[in-house]
């Protein structure tokens, strides 16, 4: 018997990303997504995966080769960009796999210089949303508005991501917008969103 708690998650378990997820190889974005899913392929932690929409394929070389997997059948693609060349760098799931990996690309966490969760990077593979509690700093778009009045508004919020609750996102005080919308300490909101790629905008109620 190990002597520590033992992992809850299963194998194949999927779930969404609320993080806007980008990656990078040789200075060029190969993806940039805030509808990845995380996937579960060993209890410890999840890998991305990517909707094929929020992948730039113009940087993917099909290599003519499919892979089994336990999450389905996928074509193995290779990343070029210039003169840098990532073989065997990504699978691409077509509709037949596991529901939730359908139409989806891995890219392998190796092949790419850099991964951003938000506007930080994220090493050796993807934080365990079961297992901590992030305060991450971004440059999307936040707008506070009730009844269609404008509160707030910041390109430089802070948004807290914790285990089985909503993104909160914290604003400066310096970003209201509205004569006592923000107060001496900032403001924290747990809004009800409507959220676009590089923008959230809450909504009232």
């Amino acid at each position: 018997m190990i002597d520590y708690p033992a992992l809850l998650t299963t194998v194949n378990r999927v779930e969404p990303v609320p993080r806007r997820i980008r990656a990078f190889v040789a200075g060029s974005t190969v993806l940039d997504t805030t509808s990845a899913r995380y996937v579960w392929e060993w209890p410890p932690y999840p890998q991305y995966y990517v909707p094929r929409s929020d992948v730039d394929f113009g940087l993917l070389v099909d290599e003519g080769v499919t892979e089994d997997t336990e999450r389905g059948s996928a074509r193995v693609y290779g990343v070029r960009v210039g003169q840098v060349r990532r073989p065997r760098a990504a699978l691409v799931f077509d509709s037949s796999a596991l529901e939730g990996v359908k139409d989806t690309v891995r890219l392998d966490w190796s092949a790419a210089d850099a991964w951003f969760e938000e506007d930080e990077r994220v090493f050796v593979h993807p934080r365990n949303p079961y297992s901590r509690v992030d305060a991450v700093r971004s440059t999307r778009e936040v707008t506070v508005e009730v009844d269609g009045v404008e509160l707030a508004s910041s390109l430089s919020p802070v948004m807290v991501f914790e285990t089985g609750l909503p993104t909160r996102y914290y604003l400066s005080r310096t970003d209201g917008t509205a004569p006592g919308s923000v107060g001496s300490r900032g403001v924290l909101i747990r809004p009800r969103l409507r959220a676009d790629r590089g923008a959230v905008r809450t909504l009232s109620g």
